[in-house]
């Protein structure tokens, strides 16, 4: 799953985020003794951990003589109370750094936990719970990784690495079939999906050889109708109205995907906590 994200990405969104919350210097810090210092950073509820690399980064750019010791691995469950890690180091360092290094953990944690239990909600079924582009901006991979942490899977991550026609896609190309047509050829070995509103239009989409269609917004007895009708000659994906307490519903419709916008736009933090002790 680290191999998602490259270090160097994760290097500069802490480099960033120093760069705005220490800009030229923690002036508090300069109150606290130059010596060396332990912290415990605890979680206080249950959750999914994910973003251990972005915490480390934080204190690596800030001194390298400080260490993280974990006791927990990413996509790993956690328990209310329990140590993640400790950290251990010079003391100014690990408070300069404690609310970045946090926010992007208890963040991605968030995220991770989330997708969790959307992957436990249709752990029964045979579909698998999607993310969509509906990230936090400058973020999009470190979610998707937290996504993937949590048990869910990810859709295309950008605009170039697969093709969803909409409906104004087909509108502008004039027909399903062109628009098919179309990105079949522009986007050769690539993800090509096509979005359907009624049942007509998937009838169409499929007539004219979509290989994955996006049913928006069907209610779960249309669904099933749709994958009857479809029998097999396309994948299917249920959009829109998709919630934790109505997922299993949607999925035991038959259906391989159902994408979730909530996974990455809706993101409630896992709440953490870092205590310091100076020896």
């Amino acid at each position: 799953m680290s191999l998602l994200v490259p270090h160097t990405l994760i290097a500069n969104q802490v480099r960033t985020a120093l760069e705005e919350d220490v800009g030229s210097g923690d002036l508090t810090a300069l109150l606290v003794p130059s010596r060396r210092a332990r912290a415990v950073l605890r979680t206080r509820e249950d959750g999914v951990l994910c973003g251990r690399e972005w915490f480390d980064e934080v204190f690596a750019q800030l001194d390298p003589a400080v260490r993280v010791t974990w006791q927990t691995q990413d996509g790993e469950r956690v328990a209310a109370g329990g140590a993640l890690c400790e950290v251990e180091g010079p003391a100014r360092a690990l408070l300069t750094g404690e609310r970045t290094a946090i926010n992007f953990l208890q963040t991605l944690s968030g995220t991770a936990t989330l997708a969790r239990r959307y992957a436990d909600a249709v752990a029964h079924t045979r579909a698998r719970v999607l993310d969509t582009r509906k990230t936090v901006p400058g973020l999009r991979l470190a979610q998707k990784y937290a996504v993937r942490c949590g048990g869910c899977a990810n859709h295309r991550v950008g605009l170039y690495d697969g093709v969803l026609i909409k409906e104004n896609h087909i509108a502008a190309a004039g027909s399903i079939a062109v628009a098919l047509a179309q990105a079949t050829e522009l986007a050769a070995g690539r993800m090509v999906e096509i979005e359907v509103e009624t049942l007509d239009q998937l009838e169409e989409a499929l007539a004219a050889g979509a290989p994955r269609v996006l049913l928006d917004n069907f209610a779960p007895a249309d669904l099933r109708q749709a994958v009857a009708q479809t029998a097999g000659r396309a994948l299917l994906e249920a959009s829109g109205g998709i919630t934790l307490a109505n997922a299993s519903l949607y999925a035991e419709t038959g259906v391989d995907f159902l994408s979730v916008g909530e996974l990455t736009k809706s993101v409630r933090a896992l709440d953490l906590s870092l205590r310091l002790s100076l020896p």
